[in-house]
């Protein structure tokens, strides 16, 4: 699914026009991304945890030539979903 798919169907089901759907898609999407910059943790009940975790330095692998490379440490965002959408999927 699109962006674009994804804010049809919620104006389709929240009765909004799509330039409201899209609004509002933008405006879940900045509040999840500035919650996870400060706290570093997003619980949506019965959807998913959303973490940032620290990911370690680790050395690799061009798999192209084989030669050594150095992978650097960064952060990372993990979802685990929920109970009600485990059961959904099911």
């Amino acid at each position: 699914m699109t962006k674009a798919e994804l804010v049809g169907m919620m104006a389709e089901k929240a009765n909004l026009t799509k330039a409201d759907a899209e609004r509002a898609l933008k405006y879940f999407l900045d509040a999840v991304q500035e919650t996870l910059v400060n706290e570093g943790k997003l619980t949506l009940t019965g959807f998913g945890t959303f973490t940032v975790e620290e990911r370690q330095a680790r050395d690799g692998r061009n798999p192209r030539t084989g030669e050594k490379l150095s992978i650097p440490a960064c952060k990372v965002v993990k979802f685990r979903p929920g109970k009600d959408l485990k059961d959904a999927i099911k």
